[in-house]
């Protein structure tokens, strides 16, 4: 089907809009309508692309299933997959139908909560499917929006304060993006991406106000998309936005930030800056290793002293986002591997983590580690599924948790010996954090008098948790499932990056 993936990337779009036209009242029978027709529309759209796994060829490193029509003066409307950015499709349209369901009991404007969530996937399913820089760009932007109002309508008591933050952050580290983009387009006079990733950007070293830059523009542009990518993802120091906004938002809004919204900055790494600006990377690299070490070991030990649950789990994904900028700068092929399987992975994790959360926030209305204790006396199937995610968040082998940090280290060994001891110890400290967190909420005496009446999971929970529990488990068994569809298009980027830097290097040494 030509249209297969604009088709499934507006589909969501298409049942906001009838959501808002159609839908009438907020009674109890409205309510359950417009939740019934959000679990349908992400349900067809998970089916959809499962239509576009199915016609995706492995063995292609290009894009694929390319769609391309006129649309803005000297502008065209393009989107196209390929082995990076399929598997972000999945995890997408995989999470979004269990997401809708962890949201079954709102109750305060349902409608409005079920049309922000769509939209949301649209536009998160734009930004990996676009192969223009500025259909890129409206959706990337766009997507603040939705998340903005989820944080601003549904979140906590300082939810405005953590919506505006969250949107100030990520909005102007992305206008320093679109500077760049407008730059790229007077350079190359094309927004086509494909063209842009074999374009050559001027990269002879600079003086910018008695500033010697050494890639010249190449390392200029660099800059401006890692403004906008390393705030997304978010990397030290500016990741501060990350703990507010997870902290007030509903627990929906934690799991579709912390799984899907964060993987935006590393796809942007590998869909623009390496293969666009590779001399650029050259030069930046050693401070990105840096940043991500360093971001590993602080927000660790920033986690271990955490009283909220979710503000700790919020700095563990910190941590964990920088196994994955330091194995995507490592420039081999593990380093790469093992970042992508690392955001896809943490999708899985970080998100159930969340939903942990929200289960006990539901019947208690506190995310106080010190307002629980012994919960395995009362929800033993809670103990157990905590206990899973835990230990995957941990890195035990067996789980997703464990392939994806083992092949980043690897790669980070072979580029950067001392940077892969110090982010090693990162194991270690999220060990600690991890099962202090466990030991406090979940094992020991039941002595509080308001957690003697709380009740296990539902039936609705536990099954919210199961497709969860089996993707982490069988990519931490069997990881070819994923790998074998991204390791092409990573072996593809690491030659043409190679090439780029090598040819660079060699005009360099003829010059002098």
């Amino acid at each position: 089907m030509s249209n297969l993936l604009s088709l499934t990337t507006f589909f969501p779009l298409l049942a906001a809009l009838i959501l808002a036209l159609f839908l009438r009242g907020d009674d109890e029978t409205a309510q359950r309508n417009a939740k019934w027709v959000a679990m349908a529309a992400t349900l067809t759209t998970l089916v959809m692309s499962l239509f576009i796994l199915a016609s995706f060829d492995k063995a292609d490193t290009g894009f694929q299933l390319v769609e391309s029509r006129p649309w803005l003066a000297g502008l065209n409307y393009k989107m196209g997959v390929d082995g990076i950015s399929i598997l972000f499709v999945m995890l997408t349209t995989f999470l979004m139908p269990l997401v809708i369901w962890s949201a079954w009991g709102v109750t305060t404007r349902v409608k409005e909560y079920m049309i922000a969530f769509l939209i949301l996937e649209t536009l998160m399913l734009g930004v990996f499917m676009a192969l223009d820089l500025v259909l890129f760009y409206l959706f990337f932007e766009a997507g603040l929006i939705p998340m903005f109002l989820i944080i601003g309508i549904w979140g906590g008591k300082d939810r405005i304060y953590a919506s505006f933050k969250f949107f100030l952050y990520t909005f102007l580290g992305s206008v320093l993006m679109l500077v760049a983009m407008v730059a790229m387009f007077a350079t190359a006079g094309t927004t086509d991406i494909p063209t842009l990733m074999s374009f050559t950007f001027d990269s002879a070293p600079l003086t910018v106000l008695g500033l010697h830059i050494a890639g010249g523009m190449q390392t200029i542009l660099f800059l401006a998309f890692f403004a906008s990518f390393a705030v997304k993802m978010p990397m030290w120091p500016v990741h501060t936005w990350l703990p507010d906004a997870h902290v007030q938002a509903p627990t929906a809004g934690s799991v579709v930030l912390a799984a899907i919204l964060l993987k935006m900055g590393g796809y942007g790494f590998l869909r623009f800056s390496l293969p666009m600006f590779p001399i650029g990377t050259e030069v930046m690299t050693p401070l990105v290793f840096w940043m991500s070490a360093i971001a590993i070991v602080y927000t660790s030990l920033v986690a271990m002293v955490q009283t909220d649950m979710k503000k700790l789990i919020a700095y563990s994904s910190v941590a964990h986002m920088g196994y994955v900028t330091m194995g995507i700068f490592t420039l081999n092929q593990q380093g790469i591997d093992g970042a992508i399987f690392q955001m896809l992975s943490h999708g899985f994790i970080s998100g159930a983590l969340f939903l942990c959360v929200g289960v006990i926030y539901d019947r208690m209305h506190t995310r106080d580690i010190d307002a629980y204790g012994g919960l395995v006396n009362r929800m033993p199937a809670y103990a157990l599924v905590f206990m899973f995610f835990t230990m995957a968040n941990v890195g035990l082998p067996g789980t997703s948790g464990f392939v994806g940090e083992f092949l980043t280290l690897m790669g980070a060994f072979k580029a950067n010996t001392w940077v892969a001891a110090v982010a090693t110890s990162g194991v270690i400290f999220s060990a600690a954090y991890a099962l202090w967190l466990y030991r406090r909420v979940v094992m020991g005496e039941l002595v509080k008098e308001a957690l003697k009446s709380i009740t296990d999971m539902t039936r609705r929970e536990k099954l919210i948790f199961a497709p969860l529990i089996a993707m982490t488990l069988i990519l931490g068994v069997y990881p070819r499932l994923a790998t074998d569809y991204f390791s092409p298009s990573v072996s593809a980027l690491i030659t043409q990056v190679s090439a780029a830097q090598s040819a660079a290097a060699t005009t360099e040494t003829a010059e002098h």
